[in-house]
């Protein structure tokens, strides 16, 4: 009888302590999203000019996917995606947020903009877009407060103003997330002649780089939560404008590309910026192990939308960030997880950020919200080379006119990429297992590819309840 009360007792404590067990194995994640990084901004993805090789190590030992994608080819609506693992189309948010600071004035009602707009120069009327994401939306945050974790967002957030920040959106901490699309400065006290100062970032050292500011956070935030499960949304200012050199770096950068005078992407101060993250990945991958935490960490670094034409070239890519082409929305990809993912992985299927939501909190051991409807997939099958993901389609929708930018929605299907605007040539064609540069349009010569691809869109924009470019009675082409 003894016996037995010894066992009852001891299997009671077990089951007492198992939870707390579990969340302690469960794995931190630190999600690191680059503002318009280009696909080619990385020395593991191709480039001869920036140096990267914090960010390099993490591909070679990890897993480089080399068909992933932004969800939008500008920043607000690939960040709603990431943030919920639903199509921008369908989360409402599908053009960069206005802050207050330049015109996103928020409604007495606090409801979001509704109805149409558009001049008489343009074809089509246009969805008015959002000023804010949804606070119905969960967030990843959310979900993994819900099993223990402590969450931190870190940078750039632009997916509203003040009742719409990260604080209100599952992060317990929250450092420099605000409506900004970009910092008023890289230099403490991060401040310009329109806009005082980055909110959560206080100055503290006259004069340092908003990066090593940005990661500094990241680490006190490590050291604070060593013993607990993690999430770091890592959303660096940086790569976006204003072009700032970190200046101890830029000599180094100017005498590199006077030697490769063939290269393409010849900007100096963006070269700075591109490695003050590559640093900031180091320094974190540091504290990871001063802490025993590298094993049990997973990594996820990517990029928003494509390289800013002008800053720096995405070649062979076409075009860049707010564009249709490859190099608006096709970036970098690079997963580290250790003991799922064999050293050294290349991945070449179609991935979007609406995946990471799913895969996060798969890993997690949390359920996907049951109230709502999450477009991604779970990429672990992929990481651990077991298997495909159950999807055949890709899809983009841009419904707005912005500069030479006509309003657009687009599908990949295999190695078809269909472009449809709603202005202008109607349909672009291209095989991107032939033409990774969209040089050669082939719309003329495979019309039932056409009417194939344009009949998905059509079905798809219904799914999602995505708002759609309607005729503008006004339109002076029409008289």
């Amino acid at each position: 009888m003894r016996y037995l009360m010894r066992v009852f007792t001891v299997s009671i404590g077990i089951f007492l302590i198992s939870p707390i067990l579990h969340a302690v194995d469960k794995p931190n994640f630190i999600l690191i999203n680059v503002d318009d990084l280009g696909w080619t901004d990385l020395g593991c993805f191709g480039s001869k000019i920036y140096e990267t090789p914090n960010i390099d190590d993490l591909a070679k030992n990890g897993m480089r996917f080399t068909d992933a994608y932004a969800a939008c080819a500008v920043c607000s609506p690939t960040r709603a995606a990431i943030m919920t693992g639903r199509y921008p189309a369908r989360v409402g948010v599908t053009d960069w947020i206005r802050a207050r600071f330049q015109g996103g004035k928020i409604p007495n009602d606090k409801k979001n903009p509704m109805g149409w707009i558009g001049s008489k120069t343009n074809k089509v009327l246009c969805p008015k877009n959002a000023l804010w994401m949804e606070s119905e939306e969960i967030t990843i945050a959310e979900q993994l407060k819900r099993v223990g974790y402590k969450t931190c967002h870190i940078g750039k957030w632009h997916l509203g103003a003040d009742d719409w920040y990260p604080e209100r959106q599952g992060f317990d901490e929250n450092y420099g997330g605000c409506d900004y699309g970009q910092p008023p400065s890289y230099y403490d006290p991060f401040s310009n002649k329109r806009l005082k100062g980055i909110n959560g970032l206080p100055g503290k050292k006259k004069g340092q780089y908003l990066t090593d500011r940005e990661c500094d956070e990241a680490l006190g935030f490590i050291s604070r939560n060593k013993k607990a499960p993690f999430f770091i949304y890592f959303a660096n200012y940086a790569v976006h404008t204003p072009i700032q050199a970190k200046v101890s770096l830029l000599d180094k950068y100017k005498s590199k590309i006077n030697k490769l005078s063939s290269v393409k992407q010849k900007n100096a101060a963006y070269a700075t910026m591109v490695e003050s993250v590559d640093q900031a990945v180091g320094r974190i991958r540091e504290k990871l192990s001063e802490y025993d935490l590298s094993k049990n960490t997973v990594i996820i670094f990517t990029s928003d939308n494509g390289g800013l034409l002008g800053p720096t070239n995405n070649a062979p890519l076409r075009s860049g960030k707010g564009y249709p082409y490859e190099g608006g929305i096709r970036v970098p990809l690079i997963v580290h997880w250790p003991g799922v993912i064999k050293v050294g992985g290349i991945s070449s299927v179609p991935v979007s950020s609406v995946d990471y939501f799913p895969t996060i909190c798969a890993a997690a051991g949390v359920a996907l919200p049951s109230k709502s409807i999450i477009d991604g997939f779970d990429l672990k099958p992929l990481m651990e080379g077991k298997g495909s993901l159950n999807r055949e389609d890709l899809f983009w929708h841009f419904p707005h006119y912005r500069g030479r930018v006509m309003p657009y929605t687009i599908i990949r299907s295999g190695s078809w990429k269909l472009i449809k605007r709603y202005d202008g040539k109607e349909y672009e064609l291209f095989n991107l297992a032939q033409d990774i540069g969209e040089s050669e349009e082939l719309s003329n010569k495979m019309p039932e590819k056409i009417k194939e691809l344009d009949a998905k869109i059509s079905k798809w924009l219904k799914k999602t309840g995505a708002k759609v470019p309607k005729p503008n009675p006004n339109y002076a082409g029409n008289k």
